[in-house]
C-alpha cells in the first residue's frame, strides 16, 4: 500500500512591498496555524525570512525598541521546534540592504533577485541566514540543522551560482520549484519543463529542471496541477486579490514583468485560454480543493510507490480565520485516512 505524506510549509513573512505588523501578519497567524494543526497531528515547516528578521534584529539593537518584534519572532520559532515542528531557510536577498523609511522596508532592487547575484554573494547570505537559524535553535534541539531552503519569489534560476552556495553550506534540499511555473521580469524562471509535479529529484547543478542521480541538491516540488481559470476562483484567493490592492509591491526602476502564472492582481486574458499552474496552497484553495487533489493523486498513483511525499504550500501573511476552516476541512479528511500521515522534510 502507498503512504502518502503531507509536508505542510509555510513561508513566514511580512507584505512583498515591506510594510506591515510582524505580529499580525507572522506571529498570531502562525501560533493559530500550529495549534491547528497539532490538533490533527501534523507537523509544520516554517520557512522563516532571516533577511527580514535579521533587519528587525537590527533595527532592535540600534533603537532599543522591538517595533517589529524580534525577541517574539525568535521566541515563537524556538517554540515550534520545541514542539516538533521544524524551521528552515527563506531568503528575500533584497532586504540585506533594505532600509526603514517610517512606513516600511524599501527594498534594494540590486539584489531582488538572488539567483542572478554572483556565487560569493549568495554564499555570504545564505551563510549567515543558516548560522542565524542554527544559533537561536540549536540550543531549543541539539540535532537541529538548517539543511532545506526555499527561494524568495521560487526563483531557482539560474541554477548554478545559487545551487553551489546551497550546498557548500551544507544545504541538501531545495523545495522552490513547481511545475509549469514562469516568470520574466523581477525575477527569471521557468519550471515548464521541471522533472515532476510530485516526486522528489536529485537536481543538475546547472538546470533545476534536470533530473541528475549526481546531484548533490535533491528538489521536493511544490505540489501542482494545470488547471484551467475556474480553478483559481475562491473566496479566498478573491480576499487575498483585494488585499494585494492596498499592499502593492514597490516597482523596480527595470520591472517588466511578465508573468505566465495566474497571479494574485487578477487573471490575465490568456489565461482564459490556456491551463496555468495551480499549487497546493493552503491558503488559497478550499478545504473541498484540497480534499478532491488529494483523491487524485491518491487514484492516479495507487501502488507506484511505496511513499509519496507531498508539499503544500501557505503564507503566515495571508493566512486568516477562513484559511482555519477550510483546512480543518481537509485536516479532519486526512486524519480518517489509513494512508495519509504528517512529517517534516527527510531524504529516504
Amino acid at each position: 500500500m502507498t503512504r502518502y505524506n503531507l509536508i505542510f510549509t509555510l513561508d513566514y513573512e511580512i507584505h512583498g512591498n515591506g510594510d506591515g505588523s510582524p505580529f499580525n501578519l507572522m506571529i498570531e497567524p502562525t501560533y493559530k496555524l500550529l495549534n491547528l494543526l497539532e490538533r490533527y497531528d501534523a507537523k509544520l515547516t516554517i520557512f522563516a525570512d532571516v533577511a527580514e528578521i535579521l533587519k528587525f534584529k537590527e533595527y532592535y539593537e540600534e533603537t532599543g525598541t522591538d517595533l517589529f518584534e524580534y525577541k517574539k519572532i525568535v521566541v515563537q520559532l524556538q517554540e515550534a521546534v520545541k514542539r516538533g515542528h521544524d524551521v528552515q531557510l527563506h531568503i528575500h536577498s533584497s532586504y540585506f540592504q533594505a532600509g526603514f523609511d517610517g512606513k516600511s522596508w524599501i527594498q534594494y532592487w540590486p539584489e531582488y533577485n538572488m539567483a542572478s547575484l554572483k556565487y560569493d554573494r549568495i554564499n555570504e547570505m545564505v551563510r549567515t541566514s543558516k548560522c542565524f537559524l542554527e544559533e537561536i535553535l540549536k540550543p531549543i534541539r541539539s540535532d537541529y540543522n538548517c539543511y532545506v531552503f526555499r527561494a524568495a519569489n521560487w526563483s531557482m534560476m539560474p541554477t548554478s551560482d545559487i545551487y553551489k552556495a546551497l550546498v557548500d553550506n551544507d544545504i541538501i534540499i531545495d523545495t522552490s520549484v513547481y511545475k509549469g511555473g514562469q516568470q520574466n521580469g523581477n525575477v527569471d524562471y521557468n519550471y515548464t519543463s521541471a522533472f515532476s509535479h510530485l516526486y522528489s529529484y536529485k537536481a543538475n547543478a546547472s538546470d533545476i529542471n534536470i533530473q541528475d542521480e549526481n546531484g548533490f541538491l535533491t528538489e521536493f516540488p511544490i505540489y501542482t496541477e494545470m488547471r484551467y481559470f475556474w480553478s483559481f476562483i475562491t473566496l479566498i484567493r478573491a480576499f487575498r486579490m483585494i488585499r494585494a490592492k492596498f499592499h502593492k509591491h514597490q516597482s523596480s526602476p527595470n520591472q517588466h514583468l511578465n508573468s505566465k502564472d495566474v497571479t494574485l492582481n487578477g487573471l490575465s486574458w490568456n489565461s482564459f485560454l490556456r491551463k496555468s499552474p495551480w499549487k497546493l496552497d493552503f491558503n488559497q484553495a478550499s478545504g473541498r480543493q484540497l480534499i478532491n487533489a488529494l483523491k487524485r493523486i491518491k487514484a492516479e498513483k495507487k501502488n507506484e510507490r511505496n511513499s509519496i511525499d507531498i508539499v503544500l504550500i501557505g503564507h503566515s501573511k495571508t493566512f486568516i480565520p477562513y484559511n482555519e476552516k477550510t483546512l480543518e476541512k481537509f485536516l479532519y479528511w486526512t486524519n480518517k485516512q489509513n494512508d495519509i500521515s504528517s512529517s517534516i522534510f527527510k531524504l529516504s
